[in-house]
């Protein structure tokens, strides 16, 4: 067995990484950019050393640096955990050109399944049955669209090299396939370094169910039973869990069977997804195709090891080794049942957009397991993936599970950055999914019912950040001194008088209500059972899982707020691809003014009404700030 391992990676991934390692008695080597010099993974490993600036392109997949490093650290192995460089064949060869074990497949399997094309090639002459599609070699845009045509619509656009929801559009319609292709294609260059497509029949009420397998060096080859990950948003997955709800014993053999001749078809060792698209109608043996095959570790591969009772991770590490397998296939338990929810910083009230910034608190209850790379005083970059944690809860069956997994979101406290914690516990407590009728299209045909909790001011959070002001100020002053916000208006906290206090909510103007010292907003009074969490002038309250937060507004600061509506800013920090507007140009209500990619997606800025291009501040490939200034347009009357 190794004695030391370096971790080509970050957050919770590297983490987790660690936390087997420990157990094993290795030696655990972290890597950090810039931006994470402070990290979790770099606190809690035996040693850690930079590898370059903050963009993940000049640290985290500079293989070169990575394997400098592992070298001079005497690393007997490198564990790639999943992203930056886990799926890539040259870094796996550049590390056994060095001397260093890679913790995955050999380079030859990697390129086998790494472009997706040539996959579904290899899976179509091993047996294994294949969505119907387009992956060939022509790339023009014109062949494409025809092939899409033929093909029948709706189809899906997919990266060859992607992964992710990366490089992938749906598209409906004719009329929309070149501007989905143009999309798809620049994101997929971003990511990858690879504008490729292919196109796929795009099946009709589909469940996202894919297969973990496991083979070694000796040529033997099991799967772990299977997970449905069908809760998506943007193909990228929400909630996971195992096993599939509605599996029968049938269909697990026939998809396990598959699965186990796609990695012996490449000759597969370590840990590996083959992913299938299922017809969600109607779970039969006739009815699931292989997408693609993922060779490393998955995110949501906790919920395997909770109903297997294994560590997966410490698989990779025996497999890596040189051990065979510890079990036989007829060996594999199948217990319980386990859903994990990954926790983002996103704002659902804003599309999802990244949220960044400090985490003014984080605590997740000891109810569930909970994999995570940051804790409280931690930055979530905009450099990288904006998960904060993934909360995994494993019970005796499927509603017990979710109840667990949905109880302990709803006791998460996140401030600072936007979550989507109260989004999750609506999701695992909503009828339809409960009973099993979803498929990757559920969380857009329920997207209002979801997010309606975030949509509107909540009063009563801020009521509870007024009084947690009004609190802090009078300890601050006990019996004598005055009031700062007792200015012009005669304002006093004592007494029965009426008072307004005026208050910033999010960024908004609003006022509370104090009579007899009782704090009300628009009539109503503190949440009770919301938590506060005091930062600097700020009061950052927790409601439900949601946030707000509170801060004292003087009256200079309410009489200078709101600019022009036609400002358009930066709703995320980010990089500016392209500005499609020239100054002076007259634009109409919803056309694409810009764009801006933000951990690792496009976000397209809109034109809020019709009217005319009065300023541009950006350039493409510029860096902008969150709320920075894009443009300005005078909005046309009349």
């Amino acid at each position: 067995m190794f004695k030391s391992v370096l971790i080509a990676n970050r957050g919770e991934i590297a983490c987790r990484v660690a936390r087997t390692a420990r157990r094993m008695g290795l030696r655990v080597i972290a890597v950090y950019s810039e931006a994470d010099a402070n990290a979790l993974h770099v606190r809690s490993a035996d040693e850690a050393h930079p590898i370059g600036p903050a963009p993940a392109a000049q640290s985290y997949l500079n293989a070169a640096k990575i394997i400098e490093v592992a070298r001079k650290a005497r690393a007997d192995c490198i564990h790639p955990g999943y992203g930056f460089l886990s799926e890539n064949a040259d870094f796996a060869q550049a590390c056994a050109d060095a001397g260093i074990v890679f913790v995955g497949p050999s380079p030859d399997a990697i390129r086998a399944m790494g472009l997706k094309d040539r996959a579904k090639a290899l899976m179509e002459k091993a047996g294994v049955p294949v969505v119907p599609g387009y992956h060939g070699e022509r790339q023009t845009a014109e062949f494409l669209r025809e092939k899409a045509y033929e093909i029948g619509y709706p189809v899906l656009i997919k990266a060859v090299a992607g992964g992710g929801g990366k490089g992938m559009r749906r598209v409906d319609l004719h009329a929309q396939f070149e501007e989905a292709l143009e999309g798809a294609s620049r994101e997929a260059q971003a990511a990858f370094g690879d504008p490729r497509m292919l196109i796929e029949k795009y099946v009709i009420a589909p469940r996202h169910i894919e297969v973990q397998v496991f083979g070694d060096n000796h040529g033997n080859a099991i799967h772990l039973n299977e997970r449905d990950c069908s809760l998506q948003r943007r193909h990228q997955k929400v909630i996971e869990e195992a096993p599939a709800p509605g599996m029968t014993a049938e269909l697990r053999n026939a998809m396990g069977q598959a699965a186990v001749a796609a990695a012996k078809a490449v000759n597969y060792s370590g840990a590996g997804t083959v992913e299938f698209i299922v017809d969600g109608s109607n779970l039969r043996t006739s009815g699931f195709w292989f997408m693609e095959m993922n060779t490393r570790l998955q995110v949501e591969h906790p919920v395997t090891e909770a109903i297997t009772g294994l560590d997966l991770v410490e698989w990779q590490f025996r497999v890596a080794a040189g051990e065979r397998l510890p079990l036989k296939q007829e060996d594999v338990k199948l217990t319980g049942h386990a859903v994990e929810a990954r926790v983002y910083a996103e704002d659902p009230a804003r599309g999802f957009l990244p949220s960044t910034g400090k985490l003014v608190a984080l605590d997740f209850p000891s109810s569930v397991r909970v994999d995570t790379g940051v804790e409280s005083g931690g930055e979530v970059s905009p450099f990288y993936d904006p998960m904060i944690a993934k909360l995994i809860a494993h019970g005796p069956s499927r509603e017990a599970a979710l109840d667990q997994l949905a109880g302990a979101l709803e006791q998460s406290i996140v401030a600072g950055p936007r979550s989507n914690v109260a989004f999750l516990a609506a999701l695992c407590r909503t009828r339809d999914f409960r009973a099993g009728k979803f498929d990757t299209d559920f969380i857009d045909h329920h997207l209002a019912a979801l997010t309606a909790h975030v949509r509107g001011r909540d009063n009563a959070a801020i009521a509870f950040g007024a009084a947690k002001l009004l609190e802090r100020e009078r300890l601050r002053l006990g019996n004598g001194g005055s009031d700062p916000w007792d200015i012009a208006d005669s304002f006093q906290l004592g007494g029965s008088r009426m008072t307004r206090l005026p208050l910033s909510a999010d960024g908004e103007p609003v006022a509370a209500t104090i009579t007899g010292g009782a704090v009300t907003v628009e009539g109503q009074g503190p949440a009770p059972g919301a938590f506060a969490i005091e930062a600097g002038d700020a009061v950052y309250v927790v409601h439900h899982g949601n946030q707000t937060k509170v801060t004292r507004r003087d009256f200079e600061a309410a009489a200078a707020h709101g600019e022009g509506s036609g400002l358009i800013r930066a709703p995320m920090h980010g990089k500016v691809l392209a500005v499609f507007v020239d100054e002076g140009a007259a634009v109409h209500r919803g056309q694409r003014l810009a764009i801006l990619e933000a951990m690792k997606m496009e976000h397209t800025l809109a034109a809020p009404f019709d009217g005319t291009v009065t300023k541009v501040a950006v350039v493409p490939n510029s860096q902008v700030a969150e709320g920075a200034t894009i443009m300005t347009i005078e909005e046309t009357h009349g």
